[in-house]
């Protein structure tokens, strides 16, 4: 009988940190085009096309997640802490959605260019209305804030379990080979 899979798929692992990376990127990117009237034009440069990146990887995430096998949760975690994560996971997803869709139509309400190399342009998916533009930025803004929230959740969670809990949590997602027995040396090496 196979061991069980104790670590997500590679490709899950490798869009996790990359994706990890690039959120990251954009929340520093986001805070600092709105402080800084100086960058914002360069900083909005570099904010649209990595929005669209990231939800053109949350759809290869999405369907990645949906057609690839989970690993359990370690016994440590108790029913509760599972259904926050889950909870908290469906959340991401729905923001790393969210988040660039609205700033596309936001941009597309206001007739700003979604420009991403070059030449190349995205269609308007909205047509231009001021009052949706202002809706729809109001909504970006809240949004990110939940984002940060929900990020700053899932490391704390994370930190928690690798620290404190030392159950191993953090090998389902290391981008590196994890084996079986890792989880149990590692609650003794810290």
């Amino acid at each position: 009988m196979p061991a069980p899979r104790i670590q997500f798929t590679m490709p899950m692992r490798v869009l996790h940190w990359l994706m990890a990376a690039l959120v990251l990127s954009m929340l520093c990117i986001g805070v600092t085009m709105v402080a800084s009237i100086g960058n914002y034009h360069v900083l909005v440069s570099l904010h649209r096309p990595l929005g669209i990146a990231i939800l053109a990887l949350a759809c290869v995430r999405l369907a990645t997640r949906i057609f690839s096998p989970l690993p359990p949760f370690p016994p440590t975690v108790p029913p509760r802490e599972r259904l926050m994560a889950t909870a908290s996971e469906c959340l991401m997803y729905t923001l790393l959605f969210a988040m660039p869709l609205i700033g596309w139509g936001m941009l597309s309400a206001a007739r700003y260019p979604v420009a991403m190399f070059g030449s190349l342009r995205l269609p308007y998916i909205l047509p231009h209305n001021a009052m949706l533009y202002w809706w729809l930025r109001q909504a970006h803004t809240v949004l990110a804030y939940l984002f940060f929230i929900t990020f700053l959740a899932h490391f704390g969670a994370v930190l928690f379990h690798t620290l404190i809990v030392r159950d191993g949590l953090l090998l389902r997602m290391v981008p590196w080979r994890a084996r079986s027995g890792s989880a149990a040396s590692s609650n003794h090496e810290l």
